[in-house]
């Protein structure tokens, strides 16, 4: 099933010839850092998305800690990323998770903002949308019940069928976290399903990546909490979900993985990663100007984003046990 999955989604992508913001001439077979110095910049950026042209690209940027994040926005404008500025409906709450739709109209987002103004900041997460006007992007509207409940809901992407799905802390899981989708029936979304066994555990499962025609779910997994977090891969084989299989290094690593998110082309697979580049020693001894500017530098362990080519990983799974 492998070699069939990786010779039908090379296929699927040879009519796309215009070079994306993203293209890279030579092949990327080690995660990269992207846009280091504008993008990646030695503070902690995670969660990148692309719009449909490739031409703007939102993300985070978090406190060292991760418990405060913003989206920002970076145009890709006469051959060059600009610098970034916080979208426009950002910047008071902690927002996280954009997923930007196919027609480049909605961005999905979580959000623990108030559900109504004058209300206290919440305890959990919502997912949000903004959709765009003749002036820019409109004021976020939450979502329903049943996709928000009292518990956290994070990290929506969507199909090209407008299927949802994303992860939840609601009663009634596997898990502390479970990976759910609501399909898009008749202009609603029905109740969310929980995908099973093969996919949630008694653990942890976060932030589902869903190919857009839903043949396969890159998420996120851990034991216990944030830390050392690895990305899984199932495939929709037979009617359904198979066996989570963890991605083999060097996507992951020894340090945490998150956010991670096909390019809309599906040439390339970008996440946010706290790896750092220096592990034991410096390739020449600095002074302290130098080892000031590493500590301020993308690579630093802080968190970055990062980037290797979509044929790239899916070999590596195949060729893992």
């Amino acid at each position: 099933m492998g070699r069939i999955f990786i010779f039908i989604f090379l296929l699927s992508n040879i009519h796309v010839a215009a070079q994306k913001s993203y293209s890279s001439k030579d092949p990327i077979t080690q995660p990269k850092i992207f846009g280091e110095g504008i993008i990646s910049t030695g503070d902690f950026e995670t969660h990148p998305a692309f719009s449909p042209t490739g031409d703007s690209l939102y993300f985070l940027k978090c406190l060292a800690d991760g418990n405060f994040c913003i989206i920002c926005v970076s145009y890709f404008k006469e051959g060059k990323w600009t610098i970034p500025e916080v979208a426009s409906f950002s910047g008071q709450y902690t927002d996280a998770d954009p997923f930007v739709t196919k027609d480049g109209n909605t961005i999905y987002f979580v959000s623990n903002r108030p559900h109504q103004k004058g209300e206290p900041v919440r305890d959990d997460w919502d997912i949000w949308k903004t959709q765009r006007g003749v002036t820019g992007w409109g004021e976020p509207v939450r979502l329903d019940s049943p996709i928000n409940t009292s518990g956290s809901e994070f990290f929506p992407t969507m199909t090209n069928s407008g299927n949802l799905y994303f992860g939840s802390y609601r009663e009634g899981g596997k898990g502390r976290a479970d990976i759910y989708v609501s399909r898009f029936v008749n202009g609603h979304f029905e109740s969310p399903q929980n995908l099973g066994d093969l996919v949630n555990t008694s653990e942890n499962e976060y932030e589902p990546f869903i190919a857009p025609d839903e043949s396969y779910l890159i998420y996120m997994a851990t034991p216990n909490n944030l830390q050392n977090t690895d990305f899984y891969i199932s495939f929709y084989s037979n009617g359904h979900w198979t066996k989570g299989k963890k991605i083999p290094p060097p996507v992951n690593s020894p340090a945490t993985e998150w956010g991670g998110k096909m390019t809309p082309d599906g040439k390339y697979f970008f996440f946010g990663s706290s790896r750092n580049i220096i592990y034991d020693h410096l390739p020449t001894k600095e002074n302290i100007q130098q080892y000031n500017k590493r500590l301020k530098s993308a690579g630093n362990g802080l968190g970055d984003i990062y980037q290797i080519d979509a044929a790239e990983l899916f070999r590596l799974v195949q060729e893992s046990p």
